[in-house]
């Protein structure tokens, strides 16, 4: 008998409905979202009061760049896969920069301020969400309002000069905090 089978077995003989489950599921979830507590950071990359986190996630990719006709290293292009807090993945992020959930829902950033916590690694960053759309199932980035960039490991251009057309798609990780507009006491 599988775990969920024993839990609906489990339930039934309490008297309890299925639709307990999500119900249960979707508090525990909110109850995690309100207890989110970001790192300290520069003052230049804290988010604007009135926005609380709500979702944190773990990437893990490649910041890609090419070379220009100049020859130095063009702005990098992010290839990430984002994971949970339980080692699953939740999502991608690309281009735009782009963070896509699983449900499809999209948020957007701009950037507006970035710090470096090290030399050997990309900055940190503070982005404000320019926009977003509504997944085909569901809306959990929709209400966005501006995503950190944090703890980040690699992804530095590499030194030097290039060649016009060569790309380097470098290694890094980071852990993205996802912002919206506080709501009711957050």
């Amino acid at each position: 008998m599988s775990a969920t089978t024993r839990f609906r077995s489990l339930l039934a003989s309490l008297g309890l409905p299925v639709s307990a489950i999500l119900i249960v599921g979707a508090l525990t979830a909110q109850a995690r979202a309100d207890h989110i507590t970001p790192p300290p950071v520069p003052a230049s990359i804290q988010v604007p009061s009135g926005n609380s986190p709500f979702l944190v996630v773990h990437a893990e990719g490649t910041q890609n760049y090419t070379c220009t006709a100049q020859g130095v290293w063009g702005p990098a292009v992010p290839d990430a896969k984002l994971y949970g807090d339980n080692g699953h993945q939740v999502g991608t992020h690309f281009a735009g920069p782009t963070w896509q959930f699983l449900d499809g829902s999209t948020a957007r950033g701009s950037r507006i301020a970035s710090y470096t916590a090290s030399s050997s690694a990309i900055p940190w960053l503070l982005l404000q969400v320019v926009s977003t759309t509504v997944g085909p199932d569901g809306d959990r980035l929709t209400q966005t309002t501006y995503i950190q960039r944090l703890n980040t490991t690699g992804g530095v251009a590499p030194a030097g000069g290039c060649a016009s057309g060569a790309t380097a798609n470098v290694p890094y990780t980071a852990d993205y905090y996802f912002y919206r507009v506080t709501q009711g006491g957050d």
